[in-house]
């Protein structure tokens, strides 16, 4: 299956796992939140419908990205990157590749890379959110498909290339320091734990 069926899969079945009388528990989100996912999820389809190159980079009209918070809930925290080029904490994410068998899969390679933590696991349940943001041309828009995972005990981390610091924040902490959508994710992450 290629990574551009994966994705189509992967959102088709997005909406149903949240379904269910204790939706509100467990996507951390209200109806209006719920709401906006659900539209953000049929965007992201009829971009992949549209788009054989959604996948990708070069894909000027918009690309999917995937991305994974990284989350210790032994201890209540949260790895987040200083981002190199957006000088914003978030967590860690990035393009997909052409070896990545998922998008699942590029979510894990990308917060294994850019945090160093190895046994990086993925917290089951597939997406935890998705997020849709502007970038600065050529390309106009990430559609990231956003993913947690769970640090091993003992993770030490290692700063990459793409960060300027990289650092645990108790989960209290990431309001003051992180925007919305980080805010979102974790929230939403937490619901599943």
């Amino acid at each position: 299956m290629s990574l551009h069926d994966d994705a189509i899969l992967v959102l088709k079945g997005y909406g149903s796992r949240t379904q269910g009388p204790d939706q509100a528990d467990r996507t951390g989100g209200d109806e209006r939140d719920r709401s906006a996912q659900e539209a953000l999820r049929q965007t992201y389809l009829d971009h992949l419908s549209a788009r054989p190159d959604a996948m990708w980079k070069a894909c000027e009209a918009g690309h999917l990205t995937a991305s994974a918070l990284v989350i210790d809930p032994a201890r209540g925290r949260v790895l987040l990157t200083l981002h190199r080029k957006l000088r914003m904490w978030l967590q860690m994410g990035g393009h997909c590749e052409p070896q990545d068998p998922s998008v699942a899969a590029a979510a894990l390679r990308e917060a294994t890379e850019e945090s160093g933590v190895a046994g990086l696991t993925l917290l089951p349940g597939g997406p935890v959110r998705l997020d849709r943001h502007a970038i600065p041309a050529p390309c106009h828009w990430h559609l990231d498909v956003q993913y947690a995972v769970l640090a091993p005990p003992g993770a030490v981390e290692a700063i990459s290339d793409e960060s300027l610091d990289l650092r645990w924040f108790r989960y209290d902490e990431v309001a003051g320091v992180a925007d919305a959508s980080v805010v979102n994710l974790l929230e939403a992450a937490r619901a599943r734990l």
